[in-house]
């Protein structure tokens, strides 16, 4: 059996239902295949930074998400002296509430939630189909081979798509080389039923771990813990009291609440990576999201570089089926706009992985003090909030290092905190083919 469309995109996640939903509201037919039968049980980032709002309201579908998400203003940052039992340092704030408005906060959503409104609103339009669950197996020619259930199918498109994740099979095709970095620790996620007060992000850090808590919806709480590479086996035998008592030794208000885990199969482990590929396009096939980065989950950036790289290359395919459909070349543009910014991110959650999973002494102290100044200094608060929010990228100076570590005292200009405009990404940065004289 023969399948066409105008573009094929192999992974039916946010990343690509972002690509396909923008794809579907210009009336290019798109169609997504899907492997997975069902929601998968794997957890999937759930943080929703401010760049992704915004897209989320040029796709239509903010109201929606924000009535069925939790809003986040503040991650404080938590400080036990677990050494020599001093008392806790100084809570830090990380502020979302300091960018530009509207787009001054983060959203909590649970991922199956967000998908589906992704894929509802892409249904609404006849151009787009869905194919769940079907397995890209390889390129016969210049079609893409599918197998849905017991049957093979080939589906002909003009651009093909992977969003397969990092075992992505299309790169694999590509011959597209990555380089990947791994680390000596690994989390155990889980989501349970948290305090009605809890309703900012929490960041609690010792000399060895730490306890990430994000509060969701219906007064449940996402929790990260950080343990050492390899222990995993060992906290399972240890049983569920003992894994508890680890929760609750970080933050006693959890008492109560943590127990209601009655299963470790609730319980998952995530294994970081880090890489970046080599080159996004070849041909008329391009790699989006976990096909062509890993980000360390510090930030809980993975999932809005996936969307953010499907708003870019939506919105080219959108404009290259108006101009050109044959002109495959301008879909190196997509690569030019996101690789950089990616790139970006990648490096300073990189950082904050390490600052966070190196277990030394010395380093609680001086992890806190280098908060200290990063959330009290105005300039440096703003551009560290500013870089994970994807809106825009404002790079450290010598200046701002010297400050960070202490050596120079904090900035105390309150004109410092009005956000240089410079920095935010444009629409002519975001979408550099379009003519935006004639636009305006």
């Amino acid at each position: 059996m023969l399948l066409k469309a105008n573009v094929l995109v192999i992974g039916g996640g946010v990343g690509g239902l972002t690509v396909a939903l923008k794809l579907a509201k210009c009336g290019i037919g798109v169609t997504v295949v899907e492997q997975v039968k069902g929601s998968p049980h794997m957890y999937k980032g759930e943080l929703v930074q401010p760049k992704t709002l915004q897209i989320f309201e040029k796709n239509g579908i903010l109201d929606n998400v924000l009535a069925q998400g939790h809003k986040i203003n503040h991650i404080n940052l938590i400080e036990k002296n677990k050494i020599d039992k001093k008392p806790d340092l100084p809570i830090q704030s990380m502020s979302y509430n300091i960018l530009p408005k509207p787009y001054n906060y983060a959203l909590m959503i649970p991922h199956e939630t967000l998908k589906q409104i992704l894929l509802e609103e892409a249904e609404k339009s006849p151009s787009f189909k869905y194919i769940q669950p079907g397995r890209f197996i390889g390129f016969e020619g210049k079609k893409a081979k599918v197998r849905v259930g017991k049957e093979e199918v080939l589906l002909e498109a003009d651009y093909y798509i992977s969003a397969e994740g990092r075992k992505s099979k299309v790169r694999e095709t590509m011959g597209v080389p990555k380089k990947e970095k791994k680390y000596d620790h690994h989390f155990l996620t889980v989501t349970f039923p948290r305090p009605e007060w809890l309703t900012e992000g929490k960041i609690i850090s010792t000399d060895d771990t730490f306890l990430g808590l994000f509060p969701l919806p219906d007064n449940l709480v996402r929790t990260v813990y950080l343990i050492p590479k390899g222990t995993y086996k060992e906290i399972i035998e240890e049983g569920l009291e003992a894994f508890y008592e680890r929760y609750l030794e970080l933050y006693p208000e959890l008492d109560g609440y943590v127990q209601q885990i009655d299963s470790w199969k609730k319980i998952q482990l995530m294994i970081p990576v880090h890489y970046h590929v080599s080159d996004y396009v070849k041909g008329n096939v391009a790699l989006l999201g976990d096909a062509a980065h890993s980000v360390h989950p510090m930030a809980g950036e993975g999932m809005n570089l996936a969307i953010q790289d499907g708003d870019i290359l939506g919105e080219l395919l959108c404009w290259m089926y108006d101009k050109d459909p044959q002109g495959v070349e301008a879909l190196s543009i997509y690569e030019k706009v996101r690789k950089p910014r990616v790139q970006h991110v990648l490096k300073l959650s990189h950082l904050s992985a390490l600052a966070y999973s190196k277990p030394l002494k010395s380093l609680v102290s001086w992890r806190s003090k280098v908060m200290e100044q990063l959330t009290n200094d105005p300039v440096l608060h703003m551009k560290h909030m500013l870089n994970i929010s994807g809106l825009g990228i404002w790079k450290e100076s010598l200046v701002d290092r010297v400050i960070q570590t202490g050596v120079a005292p904090k900035r105390k200009e309150r004109e410092k905190l009005l956000i240089d405009r410079r920095h935010l990404f444009t629409e002519e940065e975001d979408y550099p083919w379009r003519d935006h004289k004639e636009e305006a």
